[in-house]
């Protein structure tokens, strides 16, 4: 089994970002920025007041060579980031004097570089609160067209099985919307299909997961589903969505042979499981994690119009490395 996050640092290694860091007041996070620098994995931008990143650098024994310093302090500097987002000609969320204020905490100011396009991707949420996170990239960066809410997508690695991508597969929502209506399962679907192809490449193949198989079983969770996948099809009439599909129906062939029994793109070959909620999301990772010795990765938002990742505060810097290959993958 080939590790995961090597394979990813490896594509990330190849098309290198621009990387804002706007929580440079953690240790961890200059110790990752420096491997991200030094491995080739992208070019780290350190957005926070000047005298925190040297001080924080100096306490962790960390060189700032070849990192950009973008000093968040710079009140004119700040001032002109402000005027070019509100002139920049999108509709935005808060108001001039709004994005005055709000530039001056680092996240703010990372993720209105980022949607000026001066950075590809933001890496945060080893300090900040998911909240906090969600609130900046809603605000400043928004979400794609046809997505309603953000959601996490996890891909997962599980020794000794044999699925259309071999032992790896993506899952979602697994870390955001606890019980998600129609609209909503909808648009984590069509995030985690586009988070998924820029990640690893894949056509998606999108089954949404359910106790049912076609009709097997009738309940409100049921047609919930059944309602999302009409409205996947309605918004992105492209992607290879199906369902409602048992797990064993999504993913081995020979079962949606004897349980589907109607043409079908995913069944039995599924890359993407999108779960009715957030309990059998969460639940389904950490089955493959405890049961099958597995490993789940991922802290990347999907649904928003540029790359976010919300990295869990309990990250290591090894964890925190991967996290961000996979943040440079999603900016292609």
């Amino acid at each position: 089994m080939q590790n995961l996050i090597d394979e990813l640092v490896g594509k990330a290694k190849r098309a290198p970002r621009r990387v804002a860091l706007p929580e440079c007041e953690s240790t961890n996070t200059l110790r990752a920025a420096r491997r991200v620098a030094d491995e080739g994995i992208g070019a780290p931008y350190l957005v926070s007041p000047r005298d925190v990143i040297e001080s924080c650098a100096a306490e962790a024994g960390v060189s700032l060579d070849g990192m950009r310093i973008v000093d968040s302090s710079d009140a004119e500097a700040a001032e002109a980031l402000a005027k070019r987002y509100m002139d920049a000609g999108r509709e935005r969320l808060v108001s001039a004097k709004g994005a005055r204020r709000k530039i001056k905490r680092p996240i703010y100011y990372a993720m209105m570089m980022e949607e000026l396009g001066d950075v590809d991707c933001t890496f945060c949420g080893h300090t900040n609160t998911t909240g906090d996170v969600l609130m900046a990239a809603q605000m400043i960066i928004g979400l794609q067209d046809g997505v309603d809410v953000p959601s996490i997508v996890a891909l997962t690695q599980t020794p000794g099985f044999e699925g259309p991508e071999g032992d790896v597969m993506a899952l979602a929502d697994c870390g955001l919307n606890p019980e998600p209506s129609a609209e909503e399962l909808a648009s984590i679907a069509i995030a985690a299909c586009d988070s998924t192809s820029s990640l690893m490449g894949w056509e998606p193949r999108c089954a949404f997961v359910s106790y049912s198989t076609d009709g097997s079983g009738e309940s409100p969770s049921v047609e919930r589903i059944r309602e999302a996948l009409r409205l996947v099809h309605e918004r992105r009439p492209e992607l290879k969505a199906d369902g409602e599909f048992q797990l064993d129906a999504a993913i081995v062939p020979a079962t949606a042979a004897k349980k589907v029994s109607r043409e079908s793109e995913v069944a039995g070959r599924a890359n993407v499981l999108v779960f009715p909620d957030l309990n059998t999301a969460n639940t389904a990772v950490k089955l493959i994690q405890l049961f099958a010795h597995g490993k789940g990765f991922g802290h990347n938002l999907s649904g928003f119009r540029r790359p976010v990742a919300d990295s869990s505060r309990g990250a290591t810097v090894e964890e925190m490395v991967g996290d961000i290959a996979m943040l440079v993958l999603s900016s292609d």
